[in-house]
Formats: C-alpha cells, structure tokens, sequence
C-alpha cells in the first residue's frame, strides 16, 4: 500500500466519494467546509490510501495547536482550570488527529468493502509515525466496542486505550410518526416536563433559514455560538465567523440551521446534519436570560427529536454535552473508544494517571423518560 496526501479538493482523485461513501464527513462536499472555513488553530490534510493505483481507503488527519486558545474552558474549579492548563501547553498542545474533532463518532477512515481493513489501519499508524510536524499526542478517535475488532494488531498494541464522556444518541422508535406518538411513550413525570416545556417557550418562533438568511443574520447567529462555546468546560477549538454559511453552502438541504425568535429577535439556533439514516445534531447557540425563562435548550432538543421522527430517521445523535438533560428526553450513552501515544516515552508510560486530569470530570444521573 501507498499513501498520498492533499490538502485541497480540487487534487482528490476521482473516485474519492465513491471509496466515502458510507460517511458524508469524508466526502468531498463536506470536506470542502474544513478546507474554507476549519478553525484558526486546525490544519486538515486529506489521506488516500492505494493499492497499485486503486484507492482503496480515505481518511481524515487534524492538527490541533491548542497553544493557540486563550482558554480550555472556564467552568471548572479555578485550580483545576489552571492545572489542566498548564499541563496541555507543555506536553498535549500539539494534537494530530486520526478523525474529526468537530464531530462525534468514526469520521476517521472509509474503506472499499473489499479493502483489508487492518492493512488500511496499519498503513494510517505508519503515517502518524512519519509525520513530518512532531505532535505531543497521536489520537484515533472515536469507536464503539463493534468499530473496535480491526485494532486487534501489533500496530496498536502498546497504544493507550481510552474512553471519554459519551456520545448520547436518541434512537427513534418505528412506531413513532410524530411528536405526539413520542409524547404518549413518556411516563407521566416526563410527559409533564414536555408540557411544561412547550409552555414556557411558547412564545417563541422557530424558523428554518435559507443560505441568504443565514449570511445576513451571521453576526448574530456567531455571537450566540460563541456565547454557549465559551461557557463549555472544554474546548480545543473556535469556529471561524462565517462557519455556519459555508456550511450551509457546501451541503445544502443536508444543512439545517433552525432560527429561535424572540419578539421578532434572533435569540438562539441550532444545527442539524442529515447523514443517511441518521441527524446528527451540530453546533447551537442561545441568549442565556433567554435560555433560562423560556427552557429554549430543552425546546431544541425537543424540536431535534421532532425533526428526527417527522423526516423518517432511524436515529438521532445528540452528541457529549448536556448529558443528563439529553438523557430526560430518552437519549442513551453510547461509549466511543480511541487511542492515544505520547511522543515523550515516560509520559505515555504514565497516560493512564495523567489522562484523567485532562479529561473534564462529568457527574450526572441517567434518566429514564421512557414507558418500558
């Protein structure tokens, strides 16, 4: 096997889609996001893998410059804060990323069917190992125990093996044509939240907007994101200010940004993938005074699910944050698994103590919303 990498488009070879075609975040529509509009501290290079001059395999690396944030995150202990801080500057800062850290789930590598998925894999470690910029930590990310087979090789033997939170993901029932058929399958305690839920946020409405829509309201749509990205725990990245337009560009229909309105003012969005049978759920944001009177993060996530069951979807992944509220609404944790090595030898001797302090602890209840 060989290997070429690109970083633009226009160089991929013409059945590049073909080889992706199980995942739309390695097609080329897709990918043209990262390559217009990825955040200021990422560099995406584009992996074919051949065999003779068959592309059999594409895969997605990421390099990661955290030195380049101002912060991880502020809502921790003020100690904690700076304890993580100090310890990704000065040995997890420079990250080389097997997959998509703007995602959730295995974005990383798309195989033909007949293609040898372990020599595939072997040949994706053998190129971490070449890399020409030294990162502190290699990471493949992000597998469930099924995805998990193919890295039973030598290649990954001596490769930590980690878990962090987990992807919630909402699975939707067949039965279910609409809300209200959701609705019905809620034990009465969650039946009621749903109620008064609706109740709250009444007076707010929702509009889909159109790629013109969303270039004129970019400025506001970017201060919501950025309101809710700053309060997050963790962060290894910033979008860049007209993401959400690019995005809608590259992928279309396939692009859902939802406006929430407020007396006629834009006070909050969410974004939304269509990916096969699946939604998957992307970036929001939301005036927090808003936020609170209203319950608006909940009506989202409510109106997601609606989406999901209105559009025939088999699934509907919510990602790693707001673990418990997500669970209230019946989403499930899914734990996705990777692998990680340490440039340094004595610090990835020690990844399994040293890990957990860069991890942002997550203590919450699952609930179960659901008739059994």
């Amino acid at each position: 096997m060989i290997h070429q990498l690109y970083t633009r488009i226009s160089d991929l070879p013409e059945t590049w889609d073909q080889v992706s075609d199980s995942c739309i975040f390695l097609q080329r529509r897709y990918l043209g996001v990262l390559e217009i509009s990825a955040p200021a501290n990422m560099r995406n290079t584009f992996v074919g893998i051949f065999e003779g001059e068959k592309l059999i395999a594409t895969s997605l690396f990421q390099e990661i410059d955290l030195a380049q944030l101002n912060s991880f995150g502020e809502r921790d202990h003020f100690f904690i804060t700076k304890i993580r801080n100090f310890l990704f500057r000065q040995f997890a800062s420079k990250l080389l990323i097997v997959g998509n850290n703007l995602l959730s789930g295995q974005n990383a590598y798309s195989c033909l069917p007949d293609a040898n998925e372990k020599k595939v894999l072997e040949k994706l470690k053998e190129i971490c190992l070449l890399w020409p910029n030294k990162p502190h930590l290699t990471i493949f990310k992000d597998f469930t125990e099924a995805q998990l087979k193919p890295f039973e090789i030598p290649a990954f033997s001596s490769e930590y093996p980690f878990s962090s939170q987990p992807n919630m993901v909402f699975e939707i029932n067949s039965t279910w044509k609409t809300e209200e058929d959701y609705v019905s399958d809620l034990t009465k305690k969650y039946r009621d939240q749903f109620k008064r839920c609706r109740k709250k946020g009444s007076s707010i409405r929702t509009k889909e907007l159109s790629l013109e829509e969303i270039s004129q309201n970019e400025e506001t749509i970017y201060s919501l994101y950025l309101h809710v990205a700053q309060n997050a725990p963790f962060n290894t990245f910033i979008l860049p200010e007209r993401h959400f337009s690019v995005f809608k560009k590259q992928l279309g229909e396939d692009f859902i940004l939802r406006g929430y309105y407020e007396n006629e003012q834009l006070v909050g969005f969410t974004t939304v993938i269509r990916h096969g049978n699946e939604l998957e759920t992307y970036f929001l944001g939301y005036d927090d005074s808003i936020q609170r009177e209203k319950m608006l993060y909940l009506n989202m996530l409510y109106d997601i699910i609606n989406c999901g069951i209105s559009q025939g979807f088999e699934r509907i992944i919510l990602g790693r944050t707001a673990l418990e509220i997500k669970s209230s609404t019946g989403a499930i944790p899914v734990q996705l698994n990777g692998f990680m090595r340490h440039s340094y030898a004595l610090v990835h001797q020690n990844l399994s103590w040293i890990f957990p302090l860069l991890e942002p602890e997550a203590n919450w209840t699952q609930r179960h919303p659901l008739k059994n």
